[in-house]
């Protein structure tokens, strides 16, 4: 196994971080790294914020359901979907480019360009010995967080990350296995394999919460995953994208 795989199979979200921040050297090393991700059409639609100012992480945390390992880590990075660079081209150019910009195609394109060079940003940032963690919560008050960011239209904070020196190791959760995941020539449609590998995988995470909580926590995959899809959360989402310009066809 090469260190680049041993970098990606040793994966873990660090939460708490040591009071050091990050050079400005690390900082744009994995801003190129982000950058060298595969983009669809080299279309290139993301945009990465990076937050210094303590206030800003402080203000950030808040919106992001009080998380405080967001307000301290070495450095915070925000991934942003970002067609707004290309309203400009369309303006410059003298193209009617809007009607492609308002596509379902185009927000997906940028959602996986964004992902994609986050993932790389990730793993630059492991293999020099930091930390991470992905912050979803981000989404949970858009409007708040984009006026603290001032993103204009077509740009959409998607996630943070929290990058730094970590504190202390923390345990990496078993995944699902491989079986469930990995399909050849088609999909697996047996239901009843498919549970049968989810009773197994529920077994795995039970002994992982066990051991991890010296026997205070013995819950499942499913009951987790079936209890957070029960409760409806940034309903607000689809109209928050529509006023930005995003998604509209």
């Amino acid at each position: 196994m090469n260190p680049v795989i041993e970098t990606i199979m040793n994966h873990r979200s660090i939460r708490q971080f040591e009071d050091r921040l990050l050079t400005d050297e690390q900082i744009h090393t994995i801003v190129q790294a982000a950058q060298a991700a595969s983009t669809s059409s080299f279309i290139q639609a993301y945009s990465i914020i990076g937050i210094k100012d303590k206030e800003k992480k402080k203000r950030l945390a808040e919106l992001c359901g009080d998380q405080s390992y967001v307000a301290r880590n070495g450095h915070l990075f925000v991934f942003c979907a970002d067609l707004h660079r290309h309203e400009l081209i369309g303006q410059m150019e003298e193209v009617d480019v809007l009607p492609s910009l308002e596509s379902t195609e185009k927000f997906m394109v940028a959602l996986i360009d964004a992902t994609l060079a986050a993932q790389n940003a990730v793993i630059a940032a492991e293999s020099m010995g930091l930390g991470i963690c992905y912050i979803g919560g981000l989404r949970n008050k858009l409007d708040e967080v984009s006026q603290v960011l001032k993103t204009p239209a077509r740009v959409i904070p998607l996630f943070a990350i929290t990058m730094g020196y970590p504190l202390q190791e923390s345990s990496q959760k078993p995944r699902l296995p491989l079986a469930h995941v990995y399909h050849e020539e088609e999909y697996e449609q047996d239901e009843w394999r498919t549970k049968e590998q989810l009773a197994e995988y529920n077994k795995t995470i039970q002994d992982y919460y066990t051991e991890r909580a010296g026997g205070k926590r013995s819950d499942t995959w499913t009951s987790q995953m079936a209890n957070m899809l029960s409760k409806q959360s940034r309903m607000y989402m689809k109209s928050h994208l529509e006023e930005q310009g995003w998604n509209k066809r």
